[in-house]
């Protein structure tokens, strides 16, 4: 049979699938292809995992290799919409505007990256049921459960970090499956599994699928990078939150990190061009070859598109929080640098400042360099009350900004790609990792944090350094300090931040306004027709653009009693009463 039209067959009759309840239950009709006559060669076995891919672009069911919806309500980039980096304009992303605000509720049935997506770990349990039964070598064998394994460990550590207890599952189950009604698994058990997935994983796939990163499959280093990610969040969820054997799942962390760092194939993109380095790979529409990016994923027209660029651009800005977080040219913090000149114009923000600064939002003078918004014949920034492309803040994103996918293009027929596992990454985790656990060296960081910094051209990261005065209520070490702020600098809108306040304890952060730009007498006369609405800073008593005020999202609060997990919806409550509600949202 024609390889693509089993493909097409197994992407309907193979995901067989899970779901508390009616979800681990939905089958297709297997009128095409028998189970009893297909699991016998390795392509088999390829083309099964093939709709385990296909299944993945489903971003809200299944949002683990998060890339872009073919519309603008869901894309990786988006995610940081739920945290203190974004603020938005737009109605169609309200459900951002809830989770940061804290103004969500229990929903009547699973939203987006909800408490969905069952199916999904029916469909590998179902291959990992029957991939023994090909006539190859083992090591053959092994390679595609391990790629499914790797699925799976990642989709339930996912699951496992908004809602706590999961419904652990790892065999087919039937109508009378006494699973269907069962208490959710103790997170702790759950996470047992999915180190035994990732370990899996990790030690069974190949190093090289030899598919040139066009893109193709996860292979052992995309094993390694995902195992330090959740590895990482694991054990300090456990540290700050409580839990058993925190730094276990710490050293865990480092060793997968470190493993890809100096075994791995990948490096850091770097031509030695401190001022375009760091943005450039992301601002282009094909990344084969790319010798930082692990796994992509590749949109093509007349294939799979989306509509990220314009959207993106329009609705989301950085925010005061995120633009304050970036160090001074001598890598100090402002609150501690005498070269800091301060935020009276827009133009001082980006003076002796982190050259990421500049590459991530927009500073006036690069209009023309970045053809921001399509060359028109505007000045930037733009705000609320000015006409075409306003920002809520002032601070217009450039990071992934890409003319080439907007000019004439129709609606949705965008090409730009998603970066889901990159090298930088990794560096990240395995400081942080070593820093929480108390055994970080100067060489850890040299290997690490200021591979980062070269890129830039920023000063290196040194294991005694200030504590900025802002974060000095926060509890942790001044270094642990700055390896968080280098996290949030380098990872911006990559989907990280929002799970990084959860996972340290630090949700009240998310209780701060969002705030934009300076707002003053020269804010004033220099944005005629702009209407924001303003706010004073207790601390500095300047005023500041206030992106919220007379909103339903203006005063926002993190409830830490109820706030740190999601809640379960009515739905499944209905189906299954035992699962339970997670605590504060009953």
């Amino acid at each position: 049979m024609n390889t693509t039209i089993k493909y097409r067959i197994f992407s309907l009759l193979s995901l067989l699938w899970v779901g508390c309840n009616d979800e681990f239950l939905e089958r297709y009709p297997l009128d095409r292809i028998s189970g009893d006559t297909y699991w016998n060669t390795e392509n088999d076995l390829a083309v099964y995992n093939n709709s385990l891919y296909h299944m993945t672009l489903n971003n809200n069911d299944v949002p683990i290799l998060h890339g872009h919806t073919a519309d603008d309500w869901s894309s990786i980039w988006n995610q940081d919409e739920m945290s203190d980096n974004m603020a938005i304009l737009g109605i169609r992303h309200v459900f951002y505007q809830e989770i940061r605000s804290g103004k969500h509720n229990v929903p009547a049935t699973p939203g987006w990256f909800g408490y969905k997506g069952w199916n999904f770990v029916r469909a590998v349990n179902v291959g990992l049921a029957n991939y023994n039964r090909a006539d190859i070598p083992q090591e053959i064998i092994d390679r595609y459960a391990g790629e499914a394994r790797l699925f799976r460990g990642w989709f339930y550590a996912e699951k496992v970090s908004k809602y706590g207890d999961v419904p652990w599952i790892d065999r087919e189950l039937n109508i009378d499956s006494e699973e269907l009604y069962a208490p959710r698994t103790p997170r702790e058990e759950a996470m047992a599994h999915v180190l035994e997935d990732l370990n899996f994983a990790a030690e069974k796939l190949p190093n090289n699928w030899n598919d040139g990163n066009t893109p193709g499959r996860l292979n052992r280093w995309a094993a390694l990078l995902v195992k330090s990610r959740v590895c990482l969040f694991e054990g300090t969820w456990r540290k700050y939150h409580g839990g058993s054997n925190a730094d276990l799942w710490l050293a865990e962390a480092a060793k997968a990190a470190k493993e890809l760092i100096e075994d791995g194939p990948y490096r850091l993109y770097v031509t030695g061009d401190i001022h375009n380095d760091y943005n450039a790979y992301h601002r282009i529409l094909d990344l084969s070859g790319n010798p930082e990016v692990l796994y992509w994923r590749k949109y093509k027209a007349g294939v799979l598109t989306n509509h990220i660029q314009v959207p993106f651009n329009e609705i989301a800005s950085g925010t005061k929080s995120l633009v304050e977080d970036y160090l001074a040219s001598d890598g100090l913090p402002i609150t501690l640098s005498p070269l800091y000149e301060g935020d009276e114009e827009i133009e001082d923000v980006f003076k002796n400042r982190d050259p990421r600064l500049r590459q991530t939002i927009l500073h006036p003078e690069d209009k023309e360099k970045y053809r921001y918004h399509l060359g028109n014949a505007l000045s930037y920034p733009r705000v609320i009350g000015m006409e075409a492309n306003p920002s809520a803040t002032g601070y217009h994103i450039v990071k992934f900004y890409n003319a080439d996918d907007m000019i004439g293009k129709a609606y949705n027929t965008g090409e730009s790609p998603a970066i889901i596992l990159r090298f930088g990454e990794a560096m990240l985790n395995y400081a942080e990792a070593l820093a929480e656990l108390g055994t970080i060296t100067q060489h850890d960081l040299d290997i690490s944090i200021n591979k980062l910094r070269d890129r830039v051209g920023m000063p290196h990261l040194t294991l005694n350094v200030p504590m900025d005065p802002r974060y000095a209520a926060d509890g942790v070490s001044a270094l642990i300090v700055e390896i968080r702020r280098e996290r949030r600098v380098e990872l911006f809108a990559e989907g990280f931040r929002y799970n990084d306040l959860r996972r340290w304890k630090q949700g009240k952060k998310l209780e701060q306004p969002t705030w934009g730009m300076r707002w003053n007498e020269a804010a004033i006369a220099r944005y005629p027709d702009a209407e924001v609405r303003t706010a004073i800073d207790p601390v500095t008593g300047k005023t500041y653009i206030d992106v919220d005020q007379g909103s339903d999202w203006e005063n926002p609060v993190f409830d830490e009693n109820k706030h740190y997990l999601w809640p379960i919806p009515l739905s499944e409550l209905a189906q299954n009463p035992n699962i339970g509600q997670n605590p504060g949202w009953d």
